[in-house]
């Protein structure tokens, strides 16, 4: 069986449940005292040149030491002089620590004086990551330089939003302002990267983006009005609008694919793979509000091929060619994995990660977050989908065996990064969360399940490519 998450589920190599104590060296209480002496006297002899000389001496013998020595005076004060140094260093650290903690107010500035900023991304409450197999999906879309300047002013605004009190309606309303602008400005150059086919579809997204109904114009009235409940929605309805415009300009793979993988099959877009569920049992689901007891559950996935083409490609292969119909669903606390496939036909995929701000995914290699590489597709969404590794190397991915990942926050770093992040091919995401519905209130270990195998493409034909 292939190594099922590697340290996030159930891999006897690594664990993820790993107890970091920090071990302390207990303190010295010994009175010592280090002297530096610096005897640089004049010497006939010029090849022993005066050199310093570090003395380790007890309080109980410091006096007895230095009464022997002809240069007690000078080394005597500046042992005092260096000892009243450290004792003023300690009393104003005390001082500045009770200051601060009876004060309301914090010391703006000083921190940074005295103490070093922390770097590491994994551990960072400002990391900002995409929350939402959404937005992570939207991210990924090789787009108009335009639209995607659009796309990061607008976003810019979620961040502004999460602030709990004052929220700052200017920073918003100048952010949409920068975007109108450039949707106003960069019209010719954002309508003429749409295929001719779907210029007149683009056209009308367009139109619909500046002055519709969940437009710019409109997001811009909700600002104003400062109701944060009307700015979500509206922000929410403008960035749809551009990931349709987006996903009309997208080209297909903007990279070019090492030589070495150019006969596996590949999928050069987007592509909607939805599962048909059965419990293990043959029990009903819960319903759903106003809803009747089902058999069968349903889920979506948005498979993306723009951020890992061979992954995505080999998993449409598989779901068309029948593979996984009737196969197992095991369940753990962090994901939903499915069975190991031994006796299925799959490629033997590299790893394939696309980071952050790069044009092409890297290969056979993970990314270090801890130095602050995150990838486009990031694991740290609920139902992420990604392959599990092989059982063979973990610089491949298994060619069977993936798993819906079950992120929790309680089971992250402080920057709200799984521990497991940058270490597995993410290829797409449920974008409908109707896995929350089918997992999170069954702890049934086995479900059945069998897959109505459907390969959607929305606007152009976005069916995966397989190389002959």
């Amino acid at each position: 069986m292939a190594f099922p998450l590697s340290s996030a589920i159930i891999s006897y190599k690594h664990s993820l449940n790993v107890s970091i104590t920090p071990s302390f060296p207990k303190p010295s209480f010994l009175p010592t005292q280090f002297v530096f002496c610096s005897n640089q006297m004049p010497t006939k002899d010029p090849a022993r040149p005066a050199r310093p000389r570090i003395h380790c001496l007890s309080k109980k013998t410091l006096s007895e030491e230095l009464a022997d020595r002809h240069d007690f005076p000078t080394n005597f004060y500046l042992s005092i002089c260096r000892h009243g140094i450290k004792k003023l260093e300690s009393l104003i650290a005390v001082i500045l620590l009770s200051i601060q903690i009876s004060s309301p107010l914090p010391l703006v500035g000083w921190d940074s004086l005295f103490i070093s900023p922390a770097t590491a991304v994994l551990y960072s409450p400002d990391t900002k990551v995409p929350r939402t197999g959404e937005l992570a999906l939207r991210k990924a879309i090789p787009a108009n330089t335009s639209m995607k300047t659009i796309q990061e002013s607008l976003e810019d605004i979620s961040y502004l939003l999460r602030i709990p009190q004052r929220k700052p309606f200017g920073t918003m309303e100048g952010n949409v302002k920068k975007a109108l602008k450039i949707a106003v400005d960069e019209k010719d150059s954002i309508l003429a990267s749409l295929p001719t086919n779907l210029k007149e579809k683009g056209s009308t997204l367009y139109a619909s983006l500046i002055d519709g109904k969940g437009g710019l114009q409109a997001l811009l009235e909700s600002i104003k009005d400062k109701d944060p409940d009307k700015v979500s929605v509206g922000l929410a309805s403008s960035l749809d609008t551009v990931a349709e415009i987006e996903l009309l300009q997208a080209p297909g793979l903007s990279f070019l694919l090492p030589k070495q993988y150019l006969n596996y099959p590949r999928l050069t877009g987007r592509g909607i793979v939805e599962f048909t569920i059965e419990k293990g049992d043959g029990s009903t689901f819960s319903p759903e509000a106003g809803g009747e007891l089902r058999k069968t559950a349903t889920i979506q996935v948005v498979v993306d091929g723009y951020s890992a083409p061979l992954t995505a490609g080999n998993f449409v292969k598989l779901v068309i060619d029948g593979a996984y119909d009737g196969a197992k669903l095991n369940c753990t606390d962090q994901a939903v994995l499915s069975d190991s496939g031994l006796d299925k036909n799959g490629y033997n995929v590299p790893l394939e990660i696309m980071p952050s701000g790069q044009f092409e995914p890297l290969y056979r290699t993970t990314l270090n977050v801890q130095d602050g590489e995150l990838p486009v597709l990031p694991l740290s969404v609920y139902g992420a989908v990604a392959m599990a590794h092989s059982e063979v190397s973990e610089e491949y991915s298994s060619p069977y065996q993936f798993f819906f990942y079950l992120y929790d926050k309680r089971n992250a770093g402080l920057g709200g990064l799984s521990f497991d992040e940058g270490q597995f091919s993410v290829f797409g995401s449920c974008f409908n969360m109707q896995i929350h519905n089918c997992w999170e209130r069954y702890s049934s270990t086995d479900k059945n399940w069998r897959c109505d195998s459907i390969c959607k493409a929305g606007g152009r034909s976005r069916s995966p490519h397989f190389a002959k």
